[in-house]
């Protein structure tokens, strides 16, 4: 079972294994959450951006030209 020892500053470092495990990288954020009995779990919070590819597409009814993008964020700091 991997350990690790907590600082004066209340810092740790996650065992390789476990880096390993949920895909781990530096800069990458980590969530904590408490279970209803106590438990505690550690889940990857860093989303992969080419995971998101394509979870718009049902809000785009067609592409749009970069013209139309333009616009829009020009309208958008105006208004």
């Amino acid at each position: 079972m991997p350990r690790s020892s907590i600082t004066t500053k209340g810092q740790t470092t996650i065992p390789k294994e476990i880096r390993d495990h949920l895909g781990l990288k530096p800069g990458d954020r980590i969530e904590f959450s408490i279970g209803p009995e106590g438990g505690v779990q550690l889940e990857a919070a860093t989303v992969d951006l080419r995971s998101l590819k394509g979870s718009l597409s049902a809000f785009v009814s067609r592409p749009i030209t970069l013209q139309e993008m333009k616009d829009a964020i020009r309208k958008r700091a105006v208004g």
